[in-house]
């Protein structure tokens, strides 16, 4: 099979295309350049998608022996990810932007120009598993899973995607890179947003969206106890940042948990306030059986896995948690599990637009 090997500059896609090489497919490296000027991106160690990293993935391909080409990507990077980024954030809403980036980018832009070249499929260092009937399971590592930023992948996208790492931990991997002699064996992860350089979200916000003053609102009194520069720089469940001018009357402290963009009102209480247990979604991606279905599903990249009972009617996903859950945020993935003895399967996923709390948890 001829494969195009997606390498970052990382330890995970320089091993990931070693095995690829090694099963025997022909495979070629290929460095994404995301940055219209890539002095303003991160840089070093924590950094993803910079000059150091093209050069750190070149050395890795002449290692393992295959060509190597820097493809640039920057415009539709800039406009599929920074720019809905930045959308997401002034609509009051969270984004994650690996995912978009891993929907719009790697298995869209990347995968397009790839099957057109002639290549079979798009090899990535994902730690995530393809089994052999074709689902997406999480990977043996629970701590480097990253089945739910795949989850957002079409039947299609699936198909001529290739994940060599799902079978393997973190450690497993750095092992068999310095085993092999790549340079990148003992490279820490990137960390952050890789287009923003000095990792000040809330400062890139504002260049970009400008100050908008608003009010912070007591969600059970009304009260006004604060005011903001710009409803951009909260998320659901945040608790720092509030500068809040009217203490709690119990001393407890207030997290975010709703966001208005028409009013720029932020609305903050208690913590309990943030319960939900029914959580809807949009955009939906579903590979599963017909629903209703009893299932696991997760809220946010590293957040908690909570039961559920997932109905998909149409393009609405709705989720009635088991188990109420605090911090769901507009934006972010919903992405649905189905518990599995050979690794949990993903059944499909969804972008969150409301959390809300049913009569009895409001009680």
């Amino acid at each position: 099979m001829r494969v195009l090997a997606a390498m970052s500059g990382g330890v995970d896609s320089a091993v990931a295309a070693a095995r690829a090489h090694d099963a025997g497919h022909d495979v070629t490296g290929v460095h994404l350049a995301l940055a219209r000027n890539p002095q303003t991106y991160r840089t070093g160690a924590r950094g993803c998608c910079t000059l150091e990293d093209s050069r750190d993935a070149r050395r890795a391909a002449d290692v393992i022996g295959i060509p190597f080409y820097v493809w640039d990507m920057a415009d539709q990077f800039h406009e599929s990810v920074v720019d809905d980024f930045v959308a997401e954030y002034a609509a009051g809403r969270t984004p994650n932007p690996c995912l978009r980036c891993n929907e719009k980018i790697k298995f869209a832009a990347v995968l397009d120009r790839a099957v057109a070249l002639g290549f079979d499929a798009v090899v990535t260092g994902h730690h995530a598993r393809l089994g052999a009937d074709g689902e997406l399971r999480r990977s043996v590592d629970d701590g480097k899973d990253q089945s739910y930023v795949l989850a957002v992948l079409t039947r299609a996208q699936l198909d001529r995607a290739v994940f060599p790492l799902g079978d393997s931990t973190k450690a497993q991997v750095r092992e068999e890179a310095a085993a092999r002699g790549l340079a990148v064996a003992d490279k820490p992860d990137s960390h952050d947003i890789c287009f923003i350089a000095d990792g000040d979200t809330r400062g890139f916000l504002e260049r970009r969206l400008g100050s908008a003053p608003g009010d912070v609102v007591d969600g059970r009194t009304g009260e006004t106890l604060g005011r903001h520069n710009g409803a951009y720089a909260f998320t659901v469940g945040q608790r720092k940042g509030l500068d809040l001018r009217v203490p709690a009357a119990d001393g407890r402290p207030r997290y975010v948990l709703s966001i208005t963009p028409v009013t720029n009102t932020v609305t903050v209480g208690p913590r309990e306030d943030l319960e939900v247990d029914t959580v809807t979604a949009n955009r939906v991606i579903w590979h599963g059986a017909p629903t209703p279905v009893e299932c696991d599903v997760q809220l946010r990249a590293h957040g908690e896995v909570v039961p559920a009972v997932v109905t998909v009617e149409g393009e609405t996903f709705t989720a009635r948690l088991r188990t109420p859950a605090r911090g769901v945020a507009a934006g972010q993935a919903i992405v649905a599990y189905r518990r599995d003895p050979a690794g949990d399967a993903v059944l499909g996923s969804a972008t969150i637009t409301v959390g809300s709390r049913s009569a009895e948890l409001v009680r």
